[in-house]
């Protein structure tokens, strides 16, 4: 195809004799493929590249619609700036570590890790599948980390070949050259890299400190990871006692940690406790001293309006502690059970005793043992009441988090820090949010932080620190000094490989090293996929232009749930690191309900698999559902949105058809000849063919505007309802006159007015193909492939521009098309109301309509009648009533005022 001044020359192929989508997946995939269709053209022009951090999915074994709904809107966007000439780099990965690939592999394969064990080259996992069935803990078999890591790795290589199967029967436009594992080399390379430059600058810390804790995972657990969830419990309202046994109530939920107590806290402000501020009383059961303090933070209304502060029973007792200076008395192990050791601050024999008792205990064997000391003592006054709290979990756990005393790893996020915290605001403020209003839960979030981000997990399949400390004499690591390797190692695994100046036999000696086995948080990885995908820091040439010409990078699209994980410690990253934001764009999806308007997800059962719809229905009728959808709003699975959408595709490919076959079919509407057309604007004389140009020019602007503001369903609303008005009225409008046939009257249509709808049906057509290949690309593809034989995909043709269209229209108005169309509805009526053929002729007809609408359908007057099959007195009136004149009146209304029909065609006999 060319389209020099304005001139579109097309190479018309042989058209098929029946059309339809099935089949276009694999027809089209394979030629794209084939022809590097989307892939990355390597411009070096940072100005010419459209570069897009594509959300790399967890793999986790399966699939549903939610998938499908998001990418699509990506993939959309991708398409469209494709089309307006931007080398589009849009890559792939696969977040295929952490927790979530953990447990899918314990229960796939039916093992677990013990890091005592050795590897074993020869392993082989009990299981291949477990039909979904959950293994317990118990039956799984141990096996070492590094064969527990391999299993990870062939269980999510096999999970990946969906995934892409799936995305590519979608029609993503992914440039598949570029695809990433978040646990291969070069992206644990690149987030080692980041670390260790983070650590430099003193921007990641290790600490002990108290920290939330998963007893179910063993491991620590970061603030955007929470879910608070209603919890039942109950209230023990118990005895504090001063000095002459007076008591003093509180009321607890968890009376298992009256020995992890350090001091009872009221408000302030609270007038009934004033009075015993300094004061000091003794802890039932245990006979431990401990203070009565004052914080702002204790609620007056809530419980008794006095608490025990322990450490730790919730983030609240974290807040006392730090702020008051508070012992540390801990007494939950990390497997969430009380410790074996009675604590030296229980003095009390007694109370050392009933410690013992509880001593191995879970929480929940240790409450019951406390509640019934406590009623024995006289200590608890009256029965436990119900009642349900909100408790934090972990968003993968099925236990409430315990608050455990641990060294971890940490980097700052504004948590602790003022100044980087406001520059965190600010960088928020610089991203265009689309849609705008999710900035504000960016910095609710960002304002709201209360601690930096832990970074390490107690886990095993992840990206390891790349750390190792001294061993002292005596046998114990010194974690002040960690030992670092240079950058040019990079990636390492520090429980294999060995640090400068040490061997193997040094490992975990006096005297030698050991190494860090923790790994970064999974989020701690993916925080970094703009620079792992641009290649950031690498030393090669290709690398460091590949990173110029691509970061920061233009567009990251992501779920809303995961503003405060993923999006904001991406930026807290590219800040850090890269003094920038790491894109200028963040596009937003909402959530897919099921037809109950429930959130869908695998744990409610209620999701659908993507394949389904997309065998039944075709892929470009399920991303017609999904690209319908507002960013930001949540979408319902909509089975009649995506008929809809194969109903647009076949119009689309029947439209197409039956244009580019005019003037070339033989007697049995065959067209198995190739042809030459060219569409010249200057062609376009008549007012219907201006009107309906006119009209493609608005959609045009209006369409681009839309997608230029990331608005995707606002553009596909307005391309599709035209593309509807041009075939139900426009194409039927000018059929006729496009044929060269006679009218009802036996006038022969000049040849200037055939070459009008001819080339307005070009045009019109041409610019279809390509206003919809982002949304329909497989029957845009096809439909292009008739008209541009030889000239490449559509996905690479020019996106549609105004001024072919404002030329072909030459002033005309848009409106009317619509007064036409109205006019031939009025024509249709009549027969409808009959209930008599469309092809029964009309023998005399007039119509009225609003005085604003006579002119056009004056001008439109001979396609009008040849579309109604009027073939006698014809007849057209202003409407001057008091309800035309009305500001409600329809503003197109049109109305007929008489009548009269010819005998119905006779039926042809079915040979």
């Amino acid at each position: 195809m060319t389209e020099g001044n304005s001139i579109i020359n097309a190479q018309l192929t042989p058209l098929p004799d029946k059309v339809g989508v099935d089949g276009l997946e694999d027809k089209w995939r394979a030629v794209w493929d084939e022809d590097g269709t989307y892939k990355f053209r390597n411009t070096r022009d940072r100005k010419a590249v459209y570069s897009i951090d594509t959300p790399p999915p967890t793999v986790s074994g399966s699939l549903h619609v939610g998938h499908v709904f998001s990418y699509t809107h990506t993939d959309v966007i991708a398409r469209y700036k494709r089309m307006r000439g931007y080398d589009v780099f849009y890559p792939m990965g696969w977040d295929d570590n952490g927790l979530p690939t953990e447990r899918r592999v314990q229960n796939y394969y039916g093992v677990r890790v013990d890091v005592s064990l050795p590897y074993d080259p020869d392993f082989k996992p009990p299981f291949e599948g477990t039909d979904g069935k959950k293994i317990d803990a118990k039956d799984q078999v141990p096996i070492s980390r590094k064969n527990f890591i391999e299993l990870c790795e062939k269980l999510t290589a096999e999970d990946e070949k969906l995934f892409e199967a799936l995305w590519r029967k979608l029609g993503l436009s992914i440039d598949w050259s570029q695809t990433y594992h978040t646990i291969g080399q070069h992206p644990q390379r690149v987030a080692q890299k980041a670390f260790l430059r983070n650590l430099a600058r003193g921007e990641a810390y290790q600490q002990d400190a108290p920290g939330l804790w998963d007893v179910t995972f063993q491991t620590a657990v970061a603030q955007a990871e929470l879910e608070s969830r209603e919890y039942p419990g109950f209230y023990h309202k118990v005895a504090f006692r001063f000095e002459d046994g007076t008591p003093i109530y509180i009321e607890t939920t968890r009376p298992e940690l009256l020995a992890a107590c350090t001091s009872l806290i009221a408000n302030p402000n609270d007038e009934r406790y004033k009075q015993y501020f300094g004061q000091e009383v003794y802890s039932p059961l245990f006979k431990v001293k401990v203070p009565i303090l004052a914080h702002p933070a204790a609620e007056m209304g809530k419980g008794a309006g006095i608490a025990m502060c322990c450490t730790f029973g919730d983030v609240t007792d974290v807040e006392w502690w730090r702020d008051l200076k508070l012992p540390t008395r801990p007494i939950i192990q990390r497997n969430g059970r009380i410790v074996m050791d009675t604590p030296d601050w229980i003095t009390d024999p007694a109370g050392r005793e009933v410690f013992a008792e509880t001593a191995g205990k879970t929480t929940f064997s240790a409450r019951k043992v406390i509640v019934d000391k406590l009623r024995e003592s006289g200590d608890l006054d009256g029965e436990p009441t119900p009642t349900k709290r909100m408790t934090n979990f972990y968003e993968k756990g099925d236990k409430p988090l315990e608050i455990v005393t641990s060294r971890q790893w940490y980097l700052k996020n504004g948590g602790t820090d003022e100044k980087l915290n406001a520059e965190l605001i600010e960088r928020g403020k610089e991203l265009n949010f689309h849609p705008d209003f999710m900035r504000v839960r960016y910095e609710n979030w960002v304002h709201g932080l209360n601690g930096d981000w832990l970074i390490s997990r107690q886990r095993f399949f992840g990206v390891p620190f790349p750390l190792w400390y001294p061993v002292n004499a005596s046998g114990e690591p010194d974690y002040d000094r960690p030992i670092t390797p240079s950058e040019d190692r990079l990636p390492i695994d520090p429980t294999i490989d060995v640090p400068e100046g040490y061997d193997e036999s040094q490992r975990d000696v006096p005297g030698g090293f050991t190494a860090e086995k923790d790994i970064m948080d999974t989020w701690a990885t993916s925080s970094v996929t703009p620079q792992i995908v641009t290649h950031w820091a690498e030393p090669d040439e290709a690398s460091q232009a590949l990173f110029k010409s691509t970061f920061p990078m233009d567009l990251r699209p992501q779920g809303q749930d995961i503003i405060r994980t993923w999006l904001f410690s991406t930026v807290d990253r590219a800040h850090l690191e890269n003094k920038c934001l790491p894109w200028a764009h963040a596009t937003l999806s909402g959530w897919i309900l099921d037809p109950d308007h429930k959130k869908m997800s695998k744990s409610k059962g209620n999701v659908v698999v993507p394949n389904e719809p997309i065998e039944k229905f075709g892929a470009d009728a399920v991303r017609y559902w999904a690209a319908a959808a507002r960013l930001g709003l949540d979408a319902t699975y909509d089975i009649g949105q995506m008929k809809i959408g194969r109903r647009l595709a076949i119009k689309l490919l029947n439209a197409t058809k039956f244009a580019l076959a005019i003037g070339r079919e033989d007697e049995n509407h065959h067209v198995g000849e190739a042809a030459e057309a060219s569409w010249n604007p200057a062609d376009v004389t008549e007012p219907l063919d201006r009107a309906a140009m006119a009209k493609l020019a608005l959609v045009v602007r209006q369409a681009t505007e839309a997608l230029e503001a990331y608005e995707h369903s606002k553009a596909l609303e307005v391309i599709e309802s035209y593309f509807w008005q041009f075939c139900d009225d426009y194409i039927e409008l000018v059929k006729n006159r496009a044929y060269g046939t006679p009218d009802e009257q036996g006038n022969v249509p000049s040849e200037k007015a055939v070459k009008s709808a001819r080339t307005a049906l070009g045009l019109g057509l041409d610019a279809f193909a390509r206003l919809l290949a982002p949304y329909l690309p497989y029957a845009s593809e096809e439909v292009w492939s008739w008209m541009h034989a030889g000239s490449g995909s559509v996905h690479r043709a020019a996106w549609p521009v105004v001024n072919p269209y404002v030329e072909a229209a030459t002033g005309a108005s848009p409106e009317l098309l619509t007064w036409a169309g109205k006019a031939v509805e009025q024509l249709r009526k009549i027969k409808s109301e009959a209930k008599v053929s469309m092809k029964t002729p009309i023998l005399s007809v007039a119509l009225s309509a609003a005085a604003e609408g006579v002119d056009a359908i004056h001008a439109a007057l001979g396609d009008i009648a040849q579309a109604g099959r009027v073939i006698g007195k014809f007849d057209l009136v202003a409407k001057h009533t008091a309800e035309s004149a009305a500001e409600d009146a329809p503003e197109t209304e049109v109305a007929v005022e008489t009548s009269e029909l010819g005998e119905p065609p006779v039926k042809k006999p079915k040979k």
